[in-house]
């Protein structure tokens, strides 16, 4: 599994617009081959952080390429972002509890 890790700082006055390209994207990366899950957060300080998980590199390759998904990011450069950082992980082991937190319980 791999998971991508996406952290932004948003100007201020895009937060609303910011949020609605966000729902967007995270609607077409859910009708990606190889999605497994994601979920968005905004810290205390404002941060706002997603978390992506992809069955294999070439799924997350196939939505890191799709046409809209470029597009938001450029618009996220120019126009949202103070700043913003993406970790690319290959998940080593993990556990879960069975009934909680499952891929399927996130609305795959």
């Amino acid at each position: 599994m791999i998971l991508t890790i996406f952290r932004a700082r948003v100007r201020p006055e895009a937060r609303v617009e910011y949020a609605r390209l966000t729902e967007r994207i995270l609607e077409l990366a859910r009708q990606t081959p190889g999605y497994l899950s994601c979920k968005d957060f905004v810290g205390g300080d404002g941060e706002c952080v997603t978390l992506a998980e992809f069955d294999s590199e070439r799924a997350l390759r196939v939505w890191s390429e799709h046409r809209e998904h470029v597009e938001a990011m450029r618009k996220a450069r120019a126009s949202f972002c103070l700043e913003y950082r993406i970790q690319v992980c290959s998940v080593q082991r993990g556990s879960s509890f069975p009934g909680r937190l499952s891929v399927a319980s996130f609305g795959g």
